[in-house]
């Protein structure tokens, strides 16, 4: 009785969350941590957590398709995951290995066009991910409704230093001059595919800490974060949508900061030269939203009727 109860109270609460959510994150990024400790709670091994975890992972592809999610990456295994025992290690492989032809032949992929992809260092894997890794990508490398990422024996400082050196070895060679060097050189050169700024981390697990995953990506967009308790496998729609909403209050925040500082720049300009003060809110207006872009034409509207009076 007692369990019906509180299933209730979940989705009823899960309800309430759908009702705040208004316009959420384009790239959400997870941490799939836990899945060992909680198969040690549950007296299971390492492999047991994993394949727990993974219905999860499947879960997570439903809730984004709900909400209009366009890209998910999802920190499957690391570089620092090498140094782990090999009876951990094998068993990693075999469920990232199934799970990636599951996914490649799965109709909801098809169906929905999703493009499967790897991001890290794919060569340090053995040959049968790998070539997993591969039949995914073909499979699928048509589609652009959604992209599905997978981290693997992925690590962001190899990451960013990978980039530096092409570029360095691009300007030695001649094909990149030193001025040519900005964002979008190396944001060419960071994986084997392109990847969206990242507007939400989630981290499951209790650590509060973002593991050096997508510092490109992730910190440059001055990302949202929303750690929470739950191991991976326990990560249930609520932890989700309690992400989400994370993301939307970090948003309004942001663009009520972008605003106040708007209007105080078109105040200090209008106090010099009314001119220049209709030049800058001209452009100010094309960069805030609605609300932002009407506080500025007030500031403007009370300004010039401060230097007709």
């Amino acid at each position: 009785m007692f369990g019906w109860v509180q299933r209730g109270f979940r989705r009823a609460y899960e309800r309430v969350l759908d009702r705040e959510i208004d316009d959420g994150p384009t790239h959400v990024a997870i941490i799939q941590d836990g899945n060992r400790r909680y198969a040690r709670k549950n007296g299971d091994d390492a492999p047991d957590g994993h394949k727990a975890g993974a219905q999860t992972t499947e879960d997570v592809l439903t809730w984004c398709e709900e909400l209009g999610i366009e890209e998910l990456t999802l920190y499957t295994f690391s570089t620092e995951n090498f140094d782990r025992p090999e009876h951990e290690r094998q068993p990693l492989f075999d469920l990232i290995e199934d799970k990636l032809y599951e996914f490649a032949d799965a109709d909801r992929v098809h169906e929905r066009e999703v493009a499967v992809r790897a991001i890290g260092e794919v060569h340090m894997l053995p040959d049968r991910v790998r070539d997993a890794v591969e039949y995914a990508e073909t499979r699928t490398a048509d589609y652009d409704s959604f992209t599905l990422n997978i981290a693997l024996a992925y690590g962001g400082r190899a990451e960013l230093l990978g980039a530096a050196r092409d570029v360095c070895r691009a300007v030695e060679r001649g094909d990149l001059s030193p001025d040519e060097v900005d964002v979008s050189a190396v944001d060419r050169r960071l994986s084997r595919k392109p990847v969206r700024d990242v507007d939400l981390i989630i981290r499951p697990g209790g650590d509060e800490r973002t593991s050096n995953f997508l510092p490109w990506h992730a910190n440059g967009n001055e990302a949202a974060v929303y750690f929470c308790a739950p191991y991976w496998p326990e990560f249930s729609k609520v932890d989700f949508l309690r992400g989400i909403r994370t993301y939307e209050s970090r948003e309004q925040s942001w663009q009520r900061t972008r605003t106040e500082r708007a209007v105080t720049l078109v105040r200090a300009v209008a106090e010099v030269e009314l001119e220049d003060a209709r030049t800058v809110a001209g452009r100010l207006r094309e960069q805030l939203p609605s609300s932002g872009a009407d506080e500025v034409s007030a500031e403007l509207a009370k300004r010039t009727d401060e230097t007709a009076d």
